[in-house]
């Protein structure tokens, strides 16, 4: 799903590679609202929910720690300790599978600063091998979400997997400081199929990762649909079901799963028939059964799209027990529109709308509001931008 001859392996290289010129006039101004995103949603316009507080940039591969930070696919908040928690999705090519910590203190008026990087292990301790390096019976890790869990203080991460060398997505749990201690099983049907008629699609697994507030239950969520379950979205059409897949963190085993429907891809690309694509970038649970879902979309040479749903994850039928998700033989879980961000305008939007991957909860607001975190994944491309942006998230149960 990459352009042709990417840079030396960045999990999701292909967005913007080919996008040379939405990137550069974007990266222009601060100021421009909805830069690269001009697709309208359609039907009625939603509700305001989404009101920003705050917007910041980190130099193209700012080093921290000796290593260059970009790629940043997940973020969480440690209210202990104040800091974000960012994961780079480096597949230890240009340093080993790490993540940062950095303070952004409200009123959110500077960039966030940087604090330190930790490099997480693989079993048995020592970093993980990049694909230069491939060690045999052990995968290249392509990390993708992170959520800390405030009970045991530890990391769950999740990985796209390495699907190439026949190793499928992947959950984790590592300690803060980096040391591996477990991977959790996961249904057979996410294994990749070296004749590719069924499985998981290459760089389109396990793209996002919430955390039930009562710590006990994660939600994994698919980018894409299983090659068994459907088509990628088009520009023309929605895509196939990604199965969001709730597991529980005492046994490490999966309990259920539902059907979630990308949208169509809501660009379409300077040149008719180059590159674009839409899918499911990240999830973070409002509650114990709400869930937000960021849609990120992609067309070379007109830029991204970024939409906001909310789910209810009762809502679906369970899946789990299906091999193909067909018509009539499931129920998708509704989603209710919560921002389309090109629609924002200029009060609430962001300056520009890059490849967004990572999404939590921050500090509460004064009188109990919640703020809520995005961070873009600038493939460690020049003309991507690295960017932090708080917002008022305004509740509707």
């Amino acid at each position: 799903m990459r352009p042709p001859a990417p840079p030396p392996s960045f999990s999701t290289t292909r967005r913007l590679v080919l996008g040379g010129l939405a990137g550069a006039a974007g990266a222009l101004a601060l100021g421009v609202a909805g830069c690269g995103a001009p697709a309208a949603a359609p039907g009625s316009p939603a509700p305001v929910r989404l009101r920003r507080l705050a917007e910041a940039r980190w130099p193209h591969r700012l080093s921290i720690g000796g290593t260059p930070a970009g790629g940043l696919s997940g973020i969480d908040f440690d209210a202990r300790a104040g800091e974000y928690l960012l994961l780079s999705d480096d597949r230890s090519d240009l340093a080993p599978v790490r993540f940062y910590m950095a303070r952004w203190p409200a009123p959110w008026s500077a960039a966030p600063e940087p604090t330190g990087v930790v490099e997480l292990q693989r079993p048995g301790g020592g970093p993980w091998p990049s694909r230069r390096q491939a060690i045999a019976g052990l995968p290249v890790p392509d990390p993708e979400s992170l959520r800390l869990r405030p009970d045991t203080g530890t990391l769950l991460w999740s990985s796209e997997g390495d699907l190439a060398r026949g190793f499928g997505p992947a959950l984790y749990e590592s300690a803060r400081d980096g040391r591996f201690l477990r991977e959790f099983a996961l249904p057979a049907l996410f294994q990749p199929d070296p004749a590719q008629r069924r499985g998981p699609r290459d760089n389109l697994a396990f793209e996002g990762l919430a955390l039930v507030p009562d710590g006990r239950t994660a939600w994994l969520a698919m980018e894409n649909a299983l090659i068994q379950d459907g088509p990628v979205p088009t520009v023309d059409a929605a895509g196939g079901p990604c199965r969001f897949t709730r597991i529980d963190l005492a046994s490490g085993r999966a309990t259920g799963q539902i059907a979630y429907v990308p949208d169509a891809i809501t660009l379409r690309p300077l040149v008719p028939g180059t590159y674009a694509d839409n899918g499911v970038s990240e999830v973070l649970m409002i509650d114990a059964h709400r869930m937000l879902v960021l849609e990120r979309a992609y067309a070379a040479g007109t830029g991204n799209s970024l939409r906001l749903y909310e789910i209810d994850t009762r809502g679906g039928s369970d899946v789990l027990g299906l091999e193909a998700l067909a018509p009539g033989n499931h129920r998708p879980v509704a989603k209710t529109l919560v921002a389309d961000f090109s629609r924002l305008g200029a009060d609430n939007g962001l300056s520009r709308l890059d490849n967004s991957e990572g999404m939590c909860w921050g500090p509460p607001l004064p009188g109990g509001g919640r703020t809520l975190m995005i961070v873009s994944d600038d493939n460690f491309n020049p003309l991507q931008i690295t960017q932090f942006a708080a917002f008022e998230f305004l509740d509707r149960p």
